[in-house]
């Protein structure tokens, strides 16, 4: 496994794990999401995997993408390593989880969402303030709705506004809710249940419910991208 500055991976017993480790709010800036992108892309040559798992250190999952990488020069690079990040999470062929600690806002809510299923603490905070900088976010753009419905995506993108982790619940963005000192513990037994199953019966089972989703991914960002 390579060496990473922003993150941490590991593998161990068909567990794949990226901790998000950029103190204090594990902001996403190019060269950490280009960490993830080659961390996410060695763990999908390993058959042996069975699930991968995102987390974030610290007191938030990820306070969304950084500022600085929103400049003229680098906005273009930004962009390309922030879609091809989300999209080889959301395309991941097997089992993927996310464990949201705090915040998870912005691009840090996109990547969450990315992820088949996803467990919070009863401090985290979900948004896409995006529409208040005059922006909109592609990726829950393409993803949300898929999620949670048209309606209440909609709503989530169009007012900006921030989800506590029980009204995630309410509407299906967020598996169970969890007291922030139990989350560890909550994920590590849910993780248990996908660790004693057989990887490629995972592979292939996941495979079949993604084809209900006929929508091709790849193309729609494209025309989302487009706009």
């Amino acid at each position: 496994m390579g060496e990473y500055s922003s993150i941490e991976y590991e593998k161990k017993a068909g567990i794949a794990r990226i901790n998000l480790n950029r103190p204090p709010l594990n902001v996403l800036n190019i060269a950490m999401m280009r960490e993830i992108c080659d961390a996410v892309s060695e763990c999908q040559k390993d058959s042996s995997v069975k699930m991968l798992v995102i987390a974030g250190k610290g007191k938030a999952f990820s306070g969304g993408v950084d500022v600085a990488d929103h400049t003229k020069d680098k906005v273009n690079d930004m962009t390309e390593v922030f879609h091809k990040m989300c999209s080889l999470v959301y395309q991941f062929p097997q089992p993927t989880l996310a464990l949201v600690n705090g915040h998870a806002l912005g691009g840090g809510c996109e990547l969450a969402m990315c992820c088949d299923m996803l467990i919070a603490s009863d401090a985290a905070k979900f948004g896409q303030p995006e529409i208040k900088l005059g922006v909109f976010p592609p990726i829950a753009a393409i993803v949300l709705p898929r999620i949670v419905g048209r309606k209440n995506a909609m709503e989530i993108i169009l007012s900006g506004e921030l989800l506590d982790a029980n009204e995630a619940l309410r509407i299906g963005l967020v598996n169970k809710v969890v007291p922030y000192e139990k989350l560890a513990e909550t994920g590590q037994n849910f993780i248990d249940k996908f660790a004693a199953l057989s990887a490629i019966v995972l592979r292939v089972t996941k495979e079949a419910c993604s084809q209900g989703l006929d929508t091709d991914y790849k193309k729609v960002l494209g025309n989302v991208e487009n706009i």
